[in-house]
């Protein structure tokens, strides 16, 4: 029957005059993430990729690990890749550095980095992070730095604590086993940890608004191949709001996604909550980089030496891609 009715549309376009347009090829790309794809963090992208929302957009996306935010927008800048993953902070740090790259959507409202704390362990605040012992991923990571702007808004240093750069998983393992008494991360390895046994408090950390995940792309990628990314974009975003819309769906096709997450569903579904709530709400259109937060978060940065100088703020991101990316 198919074969049948494929041959009728054929005929009925001759007859007609009309040719028929090849289909484009398939356009690959790499995409960079700051850490492994399994990482649930980038629970969105992963979920995107699953449901064939890339492929919707003629895309075939493969993932690749990059060490850190830094590493990531670096690679970019270099032109090694056209698209990557970090936080919506990491373009105010290397632009500094000549790196010329921009964020092009941020996945929420909320910030990215938490930090946790051992029940009970007498951490309270901020200020009773004095001395004790931290893990972090890396020292090239955003978190990493917006643990430090946290710890600058009350008067402490790098060296008023003891940060230790711990990988993707010992960040959270070396804090479940109570080798360290906080730690930096994101709100899976919260969950991570939790599930380890870890009894954890998320302290407050309002004094600096540092920002949740963002994709970012060249300047020249931006002018060059405007439409990859805003297909890239719109995708991306896709998994994000499912997350927000079912946590439950997008549970089981982030398993589907990455088998080794079998049996751990429930834990699944508990991460992708806390995201929901406390990283993804309250943003509108979805992918929104608010210019205003964008500015404050940059002259924090500037006013306690994080980075050198200031850039131009229209040159650390761009919104032209959201509102494409967000219909």
């Amino acid at each position: 029957m198919h074969t049948i009715l494929a041959a009728v549309g054929c005929a009925a376009a001759l007859a007609v005059g009309v040719s028929t347009p090849a289909l484009a090829a398939v356009e690959e790309v790499t995409y960079l993430l700051p850490a492994p794809p399994n990482t649930l963090a980038f629970a969105p992208w992963m979920v995107a990729q699953q449901k064939g929302y890339y492929a919707a957009e003629n895309l075939k996306v493969t993932f690749v690990a990059a060490r850190g935010g830094v590493d990531v927008a670096k690679q970019i800048g270099s032109g090694n890749a056209v698209i990557g993953g970090a936080i919506g902070d990491t373009p105010i740090i290397v632009r500094a550095n000549g790196v010329p790259v921009k964020a092009i959507a941020v996945l929420g409202a909320g910030s990215l980095t938490m930090v946790g704390v051992h029940q009970n362990g007498g951490i309270k605040s901020l200020a009773d992070l004095k001395g004790k012992t931290i893990t972090v991923m890396s020292y090239t990571d955003t978190t990493y730095y917006a643990l430090l702007g946290n710890l600058k808004t009350i008067d402490l240093g790098k060296n008023d604590a003891e940060i230790e750069a711990a990988g993707p998983s010992g960040v959270w393992q070396v804090f479940a086993a109570g080798k360290s008494q906080a730690m930096a991360g994101v709100p899976d390895w919260i969950v991570s940890a939790t599930d380890a046994g870890a009894k954890v408090d998320i302290i407050e950390t309002n004094g600096f608004k540092s920002m949740a995940q963002a994709i970012l792309a060249s300047d020249d990628t931006i002018r060059n191949k405007p439409d990859l990314l805003k297909r890239l974009v719109r995708a991306t975003l896709r998994g994000m709001e499912d997350i927000m819309n079912d946590p439950k769906g997008a549970t089981a096709a982030y398993v589907a996604a990455v088998p080794s997450y079998r049996g751990k569903e429930a834990s699944v579904e508990k991460t992708l909550n806390m995201y929901r709530k406390y990283v993804y709400a309250n943003q509108k259109p979805l992918g929104h980089i608010d210019p205003a937060r964008m500015e404050n978060v940059q002259k924090f940065y500037v006013s306690e030496g994080i980075v050198s100088k200031a850039s131009a703020v229209n040159d650390l991101y761009t919104n032209q891609f959201v509102a494409a990316g967000a219909k």
